[in-house]
């Protein structure tokens, strides 16, 4: 007996040679098998810890992060796991090549849509949450994902928000100390206000203050809380906001869609609100500077900086005329001061009552309703020329000239100072505003010598403009702000875009404040050793109203023994996510939020993939935290996130019916998609499932009689519709022919669009992993394109992916499911694809083109089957390229090549260039220019046996006949072409 079956324990011997191959009992014999293959090795990983790694290793680290999702109660569909997918083939690259690789996963666990389901459905959202975080793993477990389990955390549990609550209080116990350039305990500065009062201090705030040390002694302590909490790099105050009240909370500029709130579309306005705030401004520079150090795309460093927004220019004080003010500006073109014709206020400016005159009252507050269902992004978005004359003036420092001063929505209270000086001949949007409301409009910059230059460009020379007439303009930029500060009038000033972040939430579903306010309401932070300040249970978490939170009437929780208060508002969503990739480093330390050992070898962050929704917002925030812990010592380096990846979104097909605006007979009607070319004004597209329709995504889309009643099951209110379409009606479960018609086939239109729920498109992955398996689906999610780019899902294209996993099987296996490796060595044709294969699959993936290692794979398979391949010196190496990919596949093949442990430590195959230098050359042989053959040559072979050979070939003398050869020309390693006639 050759190859004779030896069995032992569980396991079945198979011997080749000297060598034997384990195999399972029940799979000595099989056919490729996915699903039974995957939920072994899934218990395998399991069981044997496989995946989970310790910070106390001597070998180099490597952190892989997902953004971690959100737990809805839909689940994931298809489109949300392609940057899961991208990351983890990177962590197991990085495992192969000897790195201790950290790949977590978590859950971004409060915040408002958990809350919103739960009043919707009366579900507590601790409930909801749990089971939707089970929904999650159980989905993110099917797909293989290389997970440290272990390391899960979910920003709902009091162990984990203990940590964001103790962050929260060392940003309250801080104030940023602009000498230093860094944050600095707010002991300090009380300190320093007891010794020479606010003399000398350099510190970012909200307002300067001036006092001495005698007058700082003399404060209250609720005037001392007040004067702190201009300095606090946590603090509260009142701010304008977008509250709506039906939701009972303050809203985002991105959660607000023409003047209501994006979910549920309830009104929303524009409120002044006592607020917490986080001081990001103080960070503004540092957060602009330190974005040349990451390996970040330029778009999404220019989204940063934009949002940063740094400006250079000069503080101006403009008097108003019957007043002791003088209102404050910012502008970066100062040199334009004698083009001002108007001043604008934003319409929250604390001066607007003030400035209003009594004629002018009445269109002024019909102006500030319209301005308060308004978000910022609206406003500034807002093509329509909007605004209205207070009535007061101001004065120009420089020439004494009357100005009118009006209020207009473009200006933004939390912009500058909230006010501009209005310079239509040099602004588009004031040169706007001038014309449609007839202001004057005053030509200060001859700019002929530049025609192509707007009105923004900084160039020409100055005209009408007293002393800098005559001036360029770079010149009298630098002379107008000498001659500000010479008159004591402003001062040379760096201003930022980027505002304070609003930190309050009138909402139950989210970290408690560890903020308790005495009797006087001076705010004092809890004791640390009292943290986590736990979340109470509440059975009625309906919105207040009234900017209170559902918390506040929990009276029993809020109010304490000694008189004193907790606050109610909670923290926002992205509380959590600002430092979470920190946690992950040691996520059940419960002496700090990581140990210094732990967070010291793992760092930053090496790989950070996620979505450009989360460009700004999450990306600003955790740099602003981990910027602050640095100032304290606390990590070691100044940005979390070296590298970054954007992965594109994945599309979905939308289908829709074509349903005509007005009824017939009382009766809606449908009509089919060919009939409504020329009058489509009058129809309406209704999205329908995709599941409804046959042949959907293509042009040829369409739904049946079966699909038909589909429609009408599953929206009832169509039950009795008209369905026309080219051969005839259906209505009420009876087709009526048209012109001997038989079909009632309906054509849909078929688009590619964002996948959702609202569109009813949405692919569930359980479902493409149980028909396919799970390696199929991750292998075609990265074959669809370029990991950054957005592409449709279409599963026509799965076919393929499944079809090349069963050719790499069947290098494996005979077609009778018989083990054919062999211990035969290669020849150098089999070994010059595998290290061809090697280097493409390592230098694409080095270079995240992960769709192109796909169809790299998919040439050399076809390449070993040409050469019928199935020697263990190539396909073990094969194995181990495909193990990110393709891990369920490539363990069970591991472990058949006779291998006792996991091929995710498998080292990652080397090339050698010896392979991949090329023997020979394919020449084209031409004779006067014309392509007559091909011969192979050696490389390296001298140009003068190349002509030989070339002219001795057969095919070569038959065209040559009766002709003389003139010259040969060669390029060698390139072609040859014969001269003759």
């Amino acid at each position: 007996m050759d190859n004779p079956v030896l069995l032992f324990g569980e396991f079945t011997y198979f011997r080749t040679g000297k060598n034997c191959t384990r195999l399972s009992k029940t799979t000595a014999s099989m056919e490729y098998n996915p699903r039974e293959i995957e939920k072994k090795w899934k218990k395998y990983w399991d069981e044997h810890q496989v995946y989970q790694v310790t910070h106390q290793s001597d070998k180099p680290k490597y952190y892989v992060l997902d953004m971690f999702p959100y737990p809805s109660g839909a689940g994931l569909h298809v489109g949300h796991p392609l940057g899961y997918i991208a990351s983890d083939i990177y962590a197991r690259f990085m495992r192969h090549k000897g790195y201790n690789v950290l790949h977590p996963m978590g859950y971004d666990a409060f915040g408002l849509p958990a809350e919103q389901y739960a009043i919707q459905t009366g579900i507590h959202p601790a409930t909801a949450t749990t089971e939707n975080i089970a929904r999650y793993r159980a989905q993110l477990e099917n797909i293989g994902f290389s997970y440290d389990w272990s390391r899960e955390l979910k920003t709902c549990d009091p162990d984990y928000y203990r940590w964001t609550q103790w962050i929260f209080l060392q940003l309250f116990e801080h104030y940023y100390d602009q000498d230093a350039d860094k944050a600095v305990p707010i002991s300090e500065l009380v300190a320093r206000f007891e010794r020479s009062g606010s003399f000398g201090v350099h510190a970012a705030c909200t307002q300067p203050s001036a006092f001495s040390a005698t007058e700082w002694k003399a404060m209250s302590p609720k005037a001392k809380d007040d004067v702190l909490m201009n300095y606090r790099l946590a603090y509260r105050q009142v701010t304008y906001v977008n509250w709506c009240e039906a939701l009972g909370t303050v809203l985002a500029n991105d959660e607000v869609k023409d003047g209501v709130s994006e979910r549920g579309g309830h009104p929303v306005e524009r409120k002044p609100m006592l607020q917490w705030l986080l001081r990001i401004t103080a960070y503004a520079e540092r957060l602009l500077r330190d974005l040349d150090t990451l390996e970040w795309s330029d778009s999404m460093k220019k989204m940063q900086s934009n949002w940063i927004g740094r400006s250079e220019g000069a503080q101006l004080f403009f008097p108003i005329e019957g007043s002791d003010k003088k209102l404050e500006i910012f502008t970066t073109r100062a040199d334009t001061i004698f083009g001002a014709t108007f001043m604008v206020l934003a319409p929250e400016h604390d001066w607007v009552k003030e400035l209003t005159t009594t004629d002018n009252a009445e269109s002024v507050n019909a102006y500030l309703k319209y301005t308060n269902a308004r978000s910022d992004r609206e406003r500034m978005a807002e093509k329509e020329i909007t605004g209205v004359a207070l009535g007061s003036h101001a004065i120009n420092p420089f020439n004494g000239e009357r100005i009118p001063i009006w209020i207009s929505e473009y200006v933004l209270k939390d912009y500058g100072t909230g006010a501009i000086m209005a310079v239509p001949s040099d602004d588009d949007r004031d040169y706007k505003f001038a014309q449609y409301f007839g202001l004057p409009i005053v030509e200060i910059i001859d700019k002929s010598a530049f025609p192509d230059a707007t009105r923004q460009d900084k160039v020409g020379v100055m005209i009408n403009s007293d002393f800098l007439t005559g001036m360029q303009v770079p010149q009298a930029i630098e002379a107008t702000l000498k001659r500000i500060e010479e008159m004591g009038i402003g001062k040379r000033q760096i201003n930022y875009k980027l505002r304070d972040a609003i930190y309050s939430r009138q909402r139950y579903w989210g970290e408690p404040f560890p903020i308790i306010y005495d009797p006087e309401g001076v705010a004092h932070a809890m004791k640390v050793e009292d943290l986590p300040l736990e979340l109470p249970e509440l059975e009625d978490f309906q919105p207040s109203g009234g900017g209170k939170s559902p918390l506040a009437r929990h009276e029993e929780w809020v109010d304490l023994p000694n008189g004193w208060r907790r606050e109610t508002d909670t923290m926002p969503g992205f509380a959590g996510s600002s430092w979470y990739f920190l946690r992950y480093m040691d996520p059940h330390n419960d002496q700090a939020f990581a140990s210094q050992d732990a967070i010291n070898y793992w760092k930053d962050v090496d790989l950070y993939i996620g979505g450009t929704e989360h460009a700004v917002g999450h990306l600003m925030y955790a740099r602003f935290w981990n910027k602050f812990l640095y100032d304290k010592g606390l990590v070691p380096v100044v940005e979390p996130f070296r590298k970054l990846v954007n992965q594109g979104m994945i599309q979905g097909v939308i289908e829709y019916l074509y349903l005509q605006k007005e009824k017939v007979d009382g009766a809606s009607r449908f009509v089919s998609a060919e009939l409504v070319e020329d009058h489509g004004d009058g129809f309406a597209k209704i999205p329908i499932h995709v599941e409804f329709v046959e042949d959907y995504g293509s042009p040829n889309s369409f739904i049946n009689k079966k699909g038909i009643e589909q429609f009408i099951e599953w929206r009832p209110e169509f039950r009795n519709a008209i369905f026309e379409c080219s051969q005839g009606v259906y209505q009420n479960g009876v087709f009526t022919s048209k012109n001997g018609g038989k079909d009632s086939r309906m054509v849909t239109v078929s688009e590619v669009g964002k996948m959702s729920k609202r569109y009813f498109n949405v692919i569930n992955p359980d479902d493409v992993v149980e028909e396919y398996g799970a390696d199929c689906f991750r292998l075609y999610e990265m074959f669809l394109g370029p990991l950054e780019q957005a592409k449709p899902w279409d599963t026509k294209g799965i076919d393929g992916v499944s079809k090349f996993l069963r050719k790499f099987w069947s290098l494996f296996f005979n077609e009778k499911g018989e083990w054919i490796v062999t211990d035969e060595a290669p020849s150098r044709e089999e070994l010059k694809t595998l290290h061809q294969c090697i280097k493409k699959i390592h230098d694409d993936l080095e270079r995240f083109s992960l769709n192109t290692c796909v169809s790299g794979f998919m040439i050399a398979t076809n390449e070993l089957r040409r050469l019928n391949t199935s020697k263990r010196a190539i396909l073990e190496p094969m194995t181990v390229l495909l193990a990110p990919f393709a891990p369920h596949l490539s363990e069970e093949l591991w472990h058949r090549l006779g291998n006792s442990t996991t091929v995710v430590k498998a080292a990652f195959p080397q090339w050698s260039e010896e392979y991949l230098r090329e023997d020979s050359v394919t020449y084209p042989v031409s004779i006067n220019g014309k392509k007559r053959a091909t011969v192979d040559l050696p490389v390296g072979m001298p140009v003068p046996e190349i002509e030989t050979a070339a002219l001795e070939m057969p095919e070569v003398k038959k065209w040559l006949e009766g002709l003389t050869v003139r010259k040969t020309i060669v390029v060698p390693g390139r072609m040859i072409n014969i001269v003759a006639n």
